[in-house]
């Protein structure tokens, strides 16, 4: 049998956080799906992700803002997604306190 895991991606949000929160949810060979809580965390000046492995995120809840090497700002509510390839460097700007950001993050095969 099957061992079948389950959970509320809303659940469990902590009223108060020093640094964004990230429960690893499933793994498969190379992906990897995350939930990620921000309560007011942004990325520190001059800090870009640079991944090797697309990514896909989903805000489920509050709002935030990616902001793009290029220079390029994306504001983001709850419900909007995006694919980010690799290597596109990328940074979080800033995410909602209250309600908290709640991120779906699945990290492809790249």
């Amino acid at each position: 049998m099957t061992l079948i895991r389950s959970g509320n991606l809303l659940a469990a949000i902590p009223p108060e956080l020093s640094e964004e929160q990230v429960h690893t949810l499933a793994t498969a060979g190379a992906a990897r799906v995350e939930r990620i809580v921000s309560r007011g965390q942004a990325s520190p000046a001059g800090f870009w992700y640079d991944q090797d492995q697309p990514e896909w995120v989903a805000l489920l809840q509050g709002a935030a803002a990616l902001e793009y090497a290029d220079g390029t700002v994306q504001d983001l509510q709850a419900g909007d997604w995006v694919l980010i390839p690799a290597h596109v460097r990328h940074r979080v700007l800033r995410t909602s306190c209250e309600p908290a950001a709640v991120w779906l993050a699945v990290f492809l095969p790249g």
